[in-house]
């Protein structure tokens, strides 16, 4: 596993959006000054407990159709987070044992856990790269992935809940196009991403208050438009149901799986490079 440019000490004293997600995902890979953000943002939008989890789910179950429907073998899961089961490897190799998956994420405290990322069919393959996803030359570059992945062959990108933490001065739809112009026709998208065009008042005041709290801790979060993220999906073919929200992609049972209609949980969508 590389080091791209050297780790930074893990800073336990400041909240990580990492660590956080991994609270509101019932995990126990974090700290308490992690619980205190993360707290803080539950308590103006109790329902990004609900968006993580469903956005989890969603994970699974692109993996599992790309896999089964579509002949994926090969998967970059971007923005990995902390690992927390059942892993992307986990889900399409039990599908296609010969499964490949490179994971990255820039978190030093990602790969004090990436071990767990690493725990391979025999048939197939996993690696785990510490990288910068805004310097996307650094991902396409690494040992890694060219030892791992052909890029050559469709490869199948996971950036889930990734997006919303890259401000537009960093140019998040060039780095998106940096990475899918490196991959051969066929490879798929998969992504997620905060809303931000709520229509109600309330809504909308309770997401800008927890924008100030990441802010406050150090974070930038930029929840976008429906149209914002479909630009993420321009050139590509977009899968049915197309640009969605995460728990209404391709559900396994109740679309609302429980949940109340009009629950705000993250928009996503799938889509094939031509």
């Amino acid at each position: 596993m590389s080091e791209q440019g050297g780790a930074p000490p893990v800073d336990t004293a400041k909240p990580h959006s990492a660590r956080m997600y991994d609270y509101y995902l019932g995990g126990k890979t974090h700290y308490e000054a992690d619980v205190q953000a993360a707290e803080a943002v539950v308590a103006k939008l109790p329902e990004i407990v609900t968006a993580a989890r469903t956005n989890r789910d969603f994970m699974i179950r692109v993996t599992r159709t790309l896999a089964a429907e579509y002949g994926v073998r090969q998967f970059l899961d971007i923005g990995s987070g902390i690992p927390t089961e059942p892993n992307l490897h986990q889900v399409a190799q039990s599908v296609v044992p010969e499964a490949r998956v490179v994971y990255t994420d820039s978190d030093p405290i990602v790969r004090q856990y990436a071990q767990a990322l690493l725990h391979s069919t025999p048939e197939g393959r996993t690696a785990y790269l510490q990288a910068d996803v805004t310097r996307p030359e650094s991902v396409l570059g690494s040992a890694e992935l060219t030892e791992t992945l052909d890029l050559d062959r469709p490869v199948a990108v996971s950036v889930n809940a990734l997006f919303h933490f890259i401000p537009d001065e960093q140019g998040p739809e060039r780095i998106l196009r940096t990475l899918l112009d490196r991959l051969a026709p066929g490879s798929f998208l998969s992504l997620s991403h905060g809303i931000g065009d709520v229509t109600d008042q309330d809504g909308a005041d309770r997401i800008n208050a927890v924008v100030d709290i990441y802010k406050r801790n150090g974070t930038v979060l930029v929840p976008r438009s429906r149209e914002q993220v479909g630009r993420f999906f321009e050139g590509l073919e977009l899968l049915d149901p197309g640009i969605t929200q995460v728990h209404l992609w391709r559900p396994d049972s109740d679309p609302l799986g429980g949940l109340p209609e009009g629950t705000l949980t993250l928009y996503a969508g799938v889509a094939r490079k031509p």
